[in-house]
């Protein structure tokens, strides 16, 4: 069998998303290629990180923002790129500011509160913990949290992150004071 055969072999399908608020697709990709996959090779978007590959690191999550306007983190090494086909995603890349040239001039609050903290060592899970952040912050800004359920609902949110370097302490400290320090985040007393 020739290369050509092989290839025309494999099953595709077309797919058409939002990612980071472009349009992207229709584009016909293998119907199983893997989330992860198809933003790493189709569009060079690889800040979001292939950990264990099962789903449990969670260093691969994307943020998929419903109609609603709520958002929620999702596995992109176990879920197929077709998963997400007519969705809006947002991947690690979306929350810096950028300009016209597409560079980084300025981070999201997210980002400069793990920098601050010293929050990560390897940096191989932080776009997980990023993102996942991120969705907290969301939720909290249409349902603060009392001041006396801060650290639970953190760990609630960071939960099922794993950093090999052991970095939870600093990424939690730099929640912590993210959410502390952005107003609307916390009910005041009763």
């Amino acid at each position: 069998m020739t290369a050509t055969q092989t290839a025309a072999s494999i099953e595709t399908r077309s797919l058409s998303m939002t990612i980071n608020g472009n349009k992207v697709g229709p584009v016909d990709v293998p119907a199983g290629l893997s989330m992860i996959d198809f933003l790493h090779e189709y569009l060079n978007l690889t800040g979001s990180r292939l950990g264990c590959g099962q789903g449990i690191c969670h260093a691969c999550v994307v943020i998929v923002d419903r109609a609603d306007g709520t958002s929620e983190e999702v596995r992109s090494c176990i879920n197929g790129a077709h998963f997400f086909d007519g969705k809006s995603v947002r991947t690690v890349e979306a929350h810096a500011k950028r300009n016209e040239q597409g560079e980084v001039v300025e981070m999201s609050s997210v980002q400069q509160k793990f920098l601050e903290h010293f929050s990560f060592q390897c940096g191989y899970c932080t776009p997980g913990f990023v993102n996942a952040t991120m969705v907290l912050l969301e939720r909290l800004k249409r349902e603060p949290v009392a001041k006396d359920k801060i650290e639970s609902t953190i760990m609630d949110a960071l939960n099922d992150h794993i950093c090999r370097c052991t970095g939870y302490v600093r990424y939690y400290e730099a929640v912590k004071d993210l959410v502390l320090s952005t107003p609307g985040l916390v009910k005041d007393a009763a």
